[in-house]
């Protein structure tokens, strides 16, 4: 009788940027299985809560759940398995603070056991929303229970001292994730038990990150030198949108009529927004730099919601700036294919929130960055960008309360001028921005290092599969 296919199941966080990478992840799952053992790998995606108020992590449910159906269409191979919807109080008092206290919990758990417990062909393997960031917060994240006092405590901060990551230069604690934000303790909660599981499924390439990757691997970044669980770095796992010419969005078409490398790019991903003042101070220090921009705007939040809205141009940029700059730049108020315009030859350079999707699609494409990190690990991302991988001039962000994360003209200024000139500091990002691409896509390459880490990922998953 023949041994029966295996599944792996893919349960990734129900956000966009996630729920894409994974996707993209199982479909290298398929193509890198050792002589088709693995037929089927369907993905389990998270149950959308029919309320959502009050609680600031949750996502816009109709949002995720139409981009879950979009990528379901054309999935390569990869069967979806929606769970249900949840029902919650109006006001969200029965809601956990944090996404990954609701994924523990006795909601939402038993909807996963219960629908693995469904599938047709046996698993052997559950992947737990895999690391969709850098190695450098993963070795942060299994270094964090050991320091995690010295790093929160207010004389540590005081003295603006280092964190020791292994694999990286001494880190400044501005470079940490914030101590007072909620997600600090999850780290540290993470680092805990990522011990406790078979493999680390990583979205970088060993290209980008040897350092960290080996000092993850000999076990200096856990307590009393204990070795962490494999890691496989298979990255860059990105969308990319291979669609052909002919129905491109305006920013596109923009780009079509601007030299090859002129353009200086600024996104903030899908939370990034600004108010009167910052904006403002971005739109004296690209009018000074004499760039040419394409500046993706957007407005405050409306009400609770963690999302941008479309900026209100007249209320946020100064008078007679848009008529100064319009034959140098555009400033576009709402959603744009961040991804279509870092591939156009017209961008040079990229201001990011350092979002880790955004900094790979950015070197897929070999585009040098200035990091203007917004929230979570992006700092660290930041840090990263510049003193490891040189891949991007230095952008001095004014953090703090007092401060938020903001960015003074003159800075800004100073920024794009280097980022985008012919100078020393822009022409060594530039070199390396492009070594970059090579390495990225030569990684994932047969042959390549992230492509060897996918085979070897498949044959540890298929040495547990045990057919009944």
């Amino acid at each position: 009788m023949p041994r029966p296919s295996p599944t792996v199941v893919l349960l990734p966080v129900w956000a966009p940027g996630h729920l894409s990478s994974m996707l993209q992840a199982g479909k290298r799952l398929l193509i890198c299985s050792a002589g088709g053992a693995m037929h089927h790998s369907p993905s389990l995606c998270s149950s959308f809560p029919r309320r959502w108020t009050r609680r600031r992590w949750h996502p816009r449910p109709a949002t995720s759940q139409g981009h879950c159906c979009e990528m379901a269409s054309g999935n390569g191979g990869v069967n979806f398995h929606h769970l249900p919807a949840v029902e919650h109080r109006h006001d969200g008092a029965d809601l956990p603070g944090h996404p990954s206290e609701y994924i523990r919990s006795t909601v939402y758990a038993p909807l996963v056991k219960e629908a693995i417990a469904g599938l047709a062909s046996p698993v052997a393997a559950v992947v737990v929303d895999f690391f969709a960031s850098t190695a450098a917060t993963l070795a942060l994240m299994l270094r964090l229970p050991a320091i995690y006092e010295d790093v929160v405590s207010a004389r540590f901060r005081e003295k603006r001292g280092f964190v020791d990551v292994p694999g990286m230069p001494p880190v400044p604690v501005a470079s940490m994730p914030s101590p007072e934000l909620n997600d600090y303790s999850w780290f540290v909660y993470y680092g805990r038990r990522f011990m406790e599981a078979r493999g680390i499924v990583v979205n970088t390439a060993a290209e980008l990150e040897p350092g960290v990757l080996a000092a993850i691997a000999d076990g200096r970044c856990t307590p009393g030198g204990d070795r962490a669980p494999p890691v496989y770095p298979i990255g860059p796992v990105l969308s990319l949108n291979n669609k052909p010419r002919g129905d491109d969005h305006e920013c596109v078409q923009w780009l079509d009529a601007r030299p090859a490398a002129s353009v200086v790019f600024l996104c903030f991903g899908s939370r990034g927004w600004m108010d009167a003042a910052q904006a403002r101070e971005v739109a004296v220090g690209l009018e000074r730099s004499g760039h040419s921009f394409l500046w993706v705007l957007r407005g405050p939040p409306a009400g609770s919601s963690l999302y941008p809205t479309d900026a209100d141009l007249g209320d946020l940029l100064p008078n007679g700036f848009l008529e100064r700059t319009n034959r140098k730049g555009l400033v576009w108020p709402s959603w744009a294919p961040q991804t279509e315009i870092l591939a156009h030859a017209a961008v040079g350079g990229f201001v990011t929130h350092c979002g880790w999707n955004s900094i790979l699609e950015s070197l897929w494409h070999g585009v040098p960055m200035a990091p203007w990190p917004l929230y979570a690990e992006q700092p660290l991302n930041a840090f990263e960008l510049v003193a490891c991988m040189g891949v991007a001039v230095e952008l001095r962000v004014c953090t703090g309360r007092e401060h938020g994360n903001f960015v003074e003209a003159a800075e800004l200024e100073r920024a794009v001028k280097e980022l985008m000139s012919g100078g020393e500091e822009g022409r060594k990002v530039r070199e390396k921005a492009m070594d970059r691409k090579v390495a990225c896509r030569n990684a994932v390459e047969k042959g390549g290092t992230s492509y060897a880490a996918t085979q070897r990922l498949v044959q540890d998953m298929l040495k547990y599969y045990a057919p009944k």
